[in-house]
């Protein structure tokens, strides 16, 4: 038959037990403890990582708008250098012709040589219309000139042409325009056909077909051009 404790052993298992419990409870807040800092740990590792790629992702987009920001500035720079350089060009261009068109009247001071070149102008206007009837427009200060080089080209025509004769007219009702620098118009066709061979006209082709050639001699050969004139 068993024995009742005394007070004694019944405070002294309350103590045991006590301690039991505390310690339990100790170690299982030291398990919640180190769980948690354990997941605080994970959390904490994520978050790194988070931000750190949110922070690479940034960092790599403003990079990418700062390389494509720099493009852009040099791309607008070399395109307004570019732009210049070319307005330059086209400046001296213009003023070369420029120059040249106002020297087109000194042509016309020497009057042997004037007269050989309106004969020659005559001369291929009668070779392209090929008519037996032909028309020459001239400036009136120029008429004296131009009569006397009508005769040549006609004397020079019947002979290149086996004899065949054309007969020339003045048209002293419509003269060349004022400011015109010399020349003249060949006109055929009943006046349908008007080959303007004026000095003027012959300059505007002249900065037509030569044009290439001359900025070649002046700027040299444009490597970036994939087709040549």
């Amino acid at each position: 038959m068993a024995h009742a404790m005394s007070d004694d052993q019944v405070a002294g298992e309350l103590k045991k037990m006590t301690a039991f419990i505390r310690q339990e409870a100790l170690e299982k807040a030291r398990e919640i403890q180190i769980k948690a800092d354990e997941e605080f740990a994970i959390e904490k590792s994520k978050l790194v990582r988070q931000e750190t790629s949110s922070i690479d992702s940034q960092y790599e987009k403003k990079f990418k708008q700062a390389g494509m920001s720099q493009q852009i500035t040099r791309s607008t720079l070399a395109n307004k250098t570019r732009i210049k350089v070319l307005s330059a060009r086209q400046e001296l261009l213009d003023n070369l012709f420029d120059q040249a068109r106002g020297k087109l009247v000194d042509h016309t001071n020497d009057k042997g040589k004037y007269q050989n070149l309106c004969k020659n102008l005559i001369l291929e206007g009668l070779y392209a219309l090929n008519e037996d009837k032909v028309a020459i427009r001239a400036r009136k200060e120029d008429y004296d000139v131009v009569k006397k080089a009508m005769e040549g080209a006609k004397e020079e025509y019947k002979k290149s042409m086996q004899g065949r004769e054309v007969r020339l007219e003045l048209d002293e009702k419509n003269p060349q325009p004022e400011g015109c620098s010399g020349g003249v118009s060949v006109v055929g066709g009943g006046g349908r056909i008007d080959i303007n061979n004026t000095l003027d006209e012959r300059l505007k082709l002249l900065e037509t077909d030569a044009l290439p050639m001359v900025r070649t001699s002046l700027f040299g050969m444009n490597e970036n051009r994939k087709f040549k004139d």
